[in-house]
């Protein structure tokens, strides 16, 4: 998977996903990278994106769920594209479904739409990137609530690898310990820093002066695993 990791960083960075600067995280951390996956906005783009992440469940969960959640917003067009490149790429017509912000008082109602849950079903949750695991703790419920759902686990594009309230543990690990169920990411920090480098192989770099930047960051929030 190097040659795979090394070219979805490229993807990424190709388009303005993957920035670098002076950013707010969701929980309130000031951070020097940023990951926006609303900078997707084409439809190669996004069948790109499809099929990276497609890649990476076949690899990871093989046939081990039934069906995708994307928890809004951005996790609905991430879910529509994964199950296109799994039908596309893979032949697995999954079923999938998404959430409202706001539950639809009109029409069929409800706060879900698309596949209707039903109990047994096991759901493999599909996300732009975890900090500190607070969307997946809004999530959860909202699953839960439809019906007697296994969590088959959370695929997410890019692992922070920051600590979450045990300080050994990721955030991303952090919540799969939670909620018992399997954590992934196509690609986490520690193999951005290595494509990004001078001698990394990529086209991108990233500046000396982000370097320092994102090793000062991980000092105060990150978890090592070199």
């Amino acid at each position: 998977m190097a040659n795979e990791n090394g070219s979805f960083i490229d993807f990424m960075c190709e388009a303005d996903v993957l920035t670098f600067g002076d950013f707010v995280t969701k929980s309130g951390r000031p951070t020097p990278y940023f990951v926006n996956t609303g900078r997707y906005t084409t439809g190669r783009q996004m069948s790109s994106l499809g099929s990276y992440y497609a890649a990476a469940i076949v690899e990871r969960f093989q046939d081990r769920f039934d069906v995708l959640f994307g928890p809004a917003y951005k996790g609905i067009p991430l879910a529509v594209a994964v199950a296109e490149a799994l039908y596309r790429d893979h032949g697995r017509d999954v079923p999938l479904c998404f959430n409202r912000k706001e539950a639809k008082a009109h029409g069929e109602g409800g706060v879900l739409v698309g596949h209707q849950l039903r109990d047994g079903d096991r759901v493999l949750i599909v996300e732009d990137v975890t900090t500190a695991g607070t969307s997946i703790r809004e999530t959860v419920p909202i699953l839960r609530a439809a019906a007697k759902v296994e969590l088959a686990g959370l695929i997410v594009s890019v692992d922070r690898m920051e600590r979450g309230q045990v300080p050994e543990r990721t955030a991303l690990e952090e919540v799969g310990a939670e909620f018992g169920m399997p954590t992934e990411a196509i690609v986490d920090l520690d193999q951005i820093v290595d494509r990004l480098r001078p001698d990394g192989g990529s086209p991108h770099r990233f500046s000396p002066a982000d370097a320092t930047r994102i090793e000062s960051y991980r000092t105060e929030y990150g978890v090592s695993r070199r």
